[in-house]
């Protein structure tokens, strides 16, 4: 008896992206329930002029992935899964890298997590009960 695994990545390019995994017996009924789960699964990601607003670790697992916010023009370096998932969460310019495991499951895993972790500069102003401007420095 054979089952069938999907890995399905869904996003509207504007900061909200999911990922489902799902398995059955035939392919479509194993991307249906993948396409489920990456529903119910959406995260907002703060997408600050296509980029990251700073860089982060992600881990899970074996997996880790080193994400860096990049200047305008430079596209998304990346490869394998998290390609997708930067597109369809709207990230124009980022670097990122997998080090230790390169299994896809993981590093997409893995790369919620480095999502989860990232704060703009009012989360951490409200957090430590502050201004904004007592934050940034101005140059």
């Amino acid at each position: 008896m054979f089952k069938f695994t999907a890995l399905v990545v869904v996003g509207n390019r504007d900061g909200m992206v999911g990922i489902g995994h799902g398995k059955a017996r035939e392919v479509p009924d194993a991307i249906k329930k993948a396409l489920e789960t990456a529903r119910k699964n959406l995260c907002s990601i703060p997408v600050n002029k296509g980029t990251l607003p700073h860089a982060v670790i992600g881990r899970f697992g074996a997996s880790e992935i080193i994400m860096k916010p990049a200047a305008p023009g430079t596209g998304i370096i990346a490869g394998g899964a998290i390609r997708s998932l930067f597109e369809l969460a709207g990230l124009q310019n980022i670097l990122a890298k997998s080090v230790r495991s390169r299994n896809p499951f993981n590093s997409l895993y893995a790369a919620m997590n480095g999502f989860d972790q990232i704060r703009t500069v009012s989360q951490v102003a409200n957090a430590r009960d502050k201004d904004i401007s007592s934050l940034v420095q101005h140059r």
